[in-house]
């Protein structure tokens, strides 16, 4: 029997407690989706560093998270779901413990301004989701209190294990682990926080929206004011209706006089009826000798 902190694990010995319990809730037909990190890093892209940094940065969380560090490095993070408004892990520490962490949907209201702040700025989805954009709206989602992020209000913590502080290493293990997940599939922050990437792009295209207004009269060139700017002679401008009525005319069929009608069509009939004569082939002329050729015998 042991009072206080339990007795350390090593690393090996907690990855072969994993793997069995891995193999045991395959067998319930649960999958299993552990957090992987190569190296020192545990993020390389936008969305998955610019989640860690917004937990380092308020002092509730800084002096807790780097004891999740090492944790999520070793592979401890076994299994993670991001669900909207909430995320759920298993930690594999002297034990398999169950962490939930609750966060706050966005405000719509908050939302609201995200977008018509970022309008025109964001050209397309992936854009988006690799995080290819311009330094003002990366400042902007990443605002604190009021950008994409969750603020620590925002966060309620549970984990299973018995250390009385509400953020342990297992739970800063699996935030870390957030991170991680992100720089796989970055459009899960919004589906965390319950919200619509694509709204963003629709917006985009909102803040530049063409105008039906014509141009202020002032501003418009008067004819004769254009003759003398380049030296030439302009026609007088048709009304529109006046060409759609001549081009009426063209198309109209032209009537025909009665008399000309009636012979037009007697004409077609005959040509009806005429049969043409079969061809017999050409004939061949007999051409006389000429006077001065003639036997005498024949005169």
């Amino acid at each position: 029997m042991f009072y206080g902190w339990r007795p350390y694990v090593p690393v090996a010995q907690r990855r072969q407690r994993a793997a069995r319990e891995a193999a045991r809730l395959a067998k319930k037909g649960r999958r299993l989706s552990p957090v992987v990190v190569d190296g020192r890093a545990i993020t390389r892209t936008f969305w998955g560093t610019a989640w860690c940094e917004n937990l380092e940065r308020y002092s509730d969380f800084a002096n807790r998270l780097p004891r999740g560090r090492t944790y999520v490095r070793n592979g401890s993070v076994i299994d993670l779901q991001i669900a909207p408004g909430a995320v759920t892990a298993l930690v594999s520490g002297s034990m398999i413990y169950k962490i939930t962490v609750k966060i706050a949907l966005v405000a719509p209201a908050r939302w609201r301004a995200l977008c018509r702040d970022c309008a025109g700025a964001i050209d397309s989805l992936v854009e988006l989701l690799q995080g290819r954009l311009a330094k003002g709206v990366m400042e902007r989602l990443c605002r604190e209190r009021t950008g994409l992020f969750p603020a620590p209000a925002e966060i309620s913590l549970a984990c299973s294990c018995p250390d009385w502080a509400s953020m342990c290493k297992h739970v800063a293990a699996v935030l870390y682990g957030v991170g991680a997940r992100l720089d796989e599939r970055p459009e899960l922050l919004f589906a965390l926080r319950g919200a619509d990437e694509k709204a963003l792009i629709t917006q985009a295209g909102a803040g530049v929206a063409l105008s039906r207004k014509g141009p202020a009269a002032g501003k418009i060139l008067d004819d004769a004011k254009l003759s003398e700017v380049f030296g030439i002679e302009l026609a007088a401008a048709v009304p529109p209706t006046a060409d759609r009525q001549r081009a009426a005319a063209r198309r109209r069929p032209k009537p025909q006089e009665p008399g000309r009608a009636l012979a037009a069509r007697e004409s077609g009939e005959r040509g009806k009826h005429k049969t043409r004569q079969p061809f017999r082939g050409r004939q061949r002329l007999r051409l006389q000798d000429p006077p001065s050729r003639q036997r005498p015998g024949n005169q």
